[in-house]
């Protein structure tokens, strides 16, 4: 039974909730291993197609829980190791679900909580939301995160951001492309609806595949050993069940079996 967060499914729809709205949803050890184990176990469940990301209270995630760190203080270099090394798995494992993570954003989300949100796929925030990578004011680096929010904000956005911690509202995150949507709180659930409605509207094997895909073309030189694994990739959707499916699907007018 898990303690920090909560885990529903509700027909091919998952939700993850941080749930520790007296601290902002803070994280420490205890959480950082339930949302691994949630993740894991959903990424596995064939009957899951989309998750999403949550957070319930005023905060979508404060970073680090000042216990934890207070704690952390006092480890080893071996000790902050191990602790690095499970908060890198975790954002891992949320990143390479094979299921579309969506994550829904309030209030604020601050170091780690960016984190969440970079290596979820695509995100959606209340007009009221707003973001900081303060690591740097407090003599830390934002370092196991960093390949997440790189990725996510653009290299030249990361370097101020990362460097200066400001903080920078929900529009600010849309224009450089962090959050896709951004709308009054009281439309944040239907605007993350119609994205999960579209993500249903997808094959499932497609979309594993496309993360997949997405991995290894993104950042990535443009060079023959990329272009190989295009094609591999077009020629192993043709032959997939899904994409001989979908295909006559769509050449007879019908839906494809993943549609209700």
């Amino acid at each position: 039974m898990t303690k920090l967060i909560k885990v529903e499914v509700a027909g091919p729809v998952a939700r993850v909730t941080l749930d520790r709205p007296e601290v902002r949803n803070a994280f420490n050890d205890e959480l950082i291993i339930e949302l691994t184990g949630a993740f894991r176990a959903l990424g596995n469940d064939a009957a899951v197609r989309v998750v999403v990301l949550a957070a319930n209270g005023v905060a979508f995630c404060a970073g680090a829980d000042l216990n934890w760190m207070r704690r952390m203080a006092d480890y080893t270099r071996e000790q902050n190791l191990a602790d690095a090394a499970a908060l890198a798995e975790m954002l891992r494992t949320i990143a390479a679900c094979p299921k579309p993570v969506v994550a829904r954003v309030q209030g604020d989300c601050y170091a780690g909580g960016l984190g969440l949100v970079a290596a979820c796929d695509m995100a959606v925030a209340a007009e009221g939301a707003n973001f900081c990578l303060s690591e740097v004011k407090l003599g830390l680096v934002p370092a196991t995160i960093s390949p997440y929010v790189v990725r996510a904000l653009g290299a030249r956005a990361a370097q101020r951001y990362m460097l200066t911690a400001e903080r920078f509202d929900a529009a600010s995150a849309q224009r450089l492309g962090f959050v896709q949507e951004v709308v009054p709180a009281a439309q944040i659930d239907s605007t993350l609806q119609a994205l999960v409605d579209a993500l249903l509207a997808a094959s499932p094997q497609a979309l594993a595949q496309c993360k997949r895909l997405l991995d290894e073309v993104i950042d990535r030189p443009l060079d023959e050993a990329l272009i190989v694994r295009t094609v591999e990739h077009i020629a192993d959707a043709r032959a997939s069940d899904d994409g001989k499916h979908g295909v006559q699907s769509f050449l007879a007018k019908s839906k494809p079996r993943w549609i209700g």
